[in-house]
């Protein structure tokens, strides 16, 4: 099975300008990412998921810098540019993490890994670490089939078009012990945000990179500093949304079960004639 790690990336933030090319103690957010992305065990290739908009031309010229590929695919349809991208690749699964998190867990993007390689899953995800210590784990097959049904655009929060049991096999790998600490915010998304990380990375001694546990244990021993973004508030789907995209599922659970069934059926077929091999 190859399992690739995707970086979903774009410089269109409007609350925080250019934000993943700010500082982080000598390096920039999204190398800070890239860096991490390089340590995860059983990864096959990392690939910089960016837009073919101009603007974003600096992070194909990073991912270059930093020895790793680039895809450039749809500026506004994050789960397209994916699925192009890990087809590219010849992906059978992917890990997704996205530039806004710089801190995101290895442990549990390996953890992720690990349940991929058993063929189970087409959804694996993670509850109860930090907001940004996230990363999810797709099959390519189930990416096809979202992006062969969806009827939205604009992607960029996609979770919930996975997480629907009567269609996909869904992992729920739960944070244990210190890891547990849903409240702590440490994405990227507000000028407080900043502030919280680059104070992170400037008084944590680390070399390479800086582990979730390590931030974890000087947050316990240096609660004030939660106060600096604590009053930031997560971007999430709504309600109304999801229970949109429920209906979507239910109205349509016969379709895109035989829609599934065929993609997933061909995969098959093709590993039979050996035009395909898993190892």
């Amino acid at each position: 099975m190859k399992i690739g790690l995707l970086i979903t990336a774009r410089l269109k933030s409007k609350r925080l300008p250019m934000k993943i090319l700010k500082d982080l103690n000598g390096r920039t957010v999204i190398e800070r990412i890239i860096d991490r992305a390089k340590v995860v065990k059983g990864v096959s290739d990392i690939v910089l998921c960016t837009s073919t908009n101009p603007q974003d031309r600096p992070l194909v010229d990073i991912a270059a810098k930093n020895g790793i590929y680039y895809f450039a695919g749809s500026e506004e349809d994050v789960l397209n540019r994916m699925f192009s991208a890990a087809k590219l690749f010849n992906m059978d699964f992917i890990i997704s993490v996205t530039a806004d998190n710089p801190l995101f867990s290895i442990y549990h993007a390996e953890l992720a890994i690990k349940e991929a390689k058993k063929g189970k899953y087409d959804y694996i995800k993670i509850e109860g670490l930090p907001i940004g210590g996230i990363c999810y784990g797709l099959k390519n097959k189930a990416l096809e089939v979202v992006c062969r049904v969806k009827e939205v655009i604009d992607t960029e929060i996609w979770g919930h078009l996975f997480n629907q049991p009567r269609v996909f096999d869904v992992c729920v790998l739960p944070a244990k012990g210190k890891y547990r600490h849903p409240n702590i915010r440490l994405t990227l998304d507000y000028k407080e945000d900043y502030r919280f990380l680059k104070r992170l990375h400037r008084e944590i001694k680390f070399t390479g990179v800086l582990s979730l546990g390590k931030v974890i244990d000087y947050l316990d021993e240096n609660p004030r500093l939660l106060k600096i973004n604590n009053k930031c508030v997560q971007r999430k789907l709504t309600p109304g949304i999801k229970e949109k995209i429920d209906r979507f599922y239910s109205r349509n659970l016969k379709t895109i079960s035989g829609i599934k069934k065929r993609i997933y059926k061909y995969t098959k077929e093709k590993l039979k004639q050996g035009f395909l091999t898993l190892t």
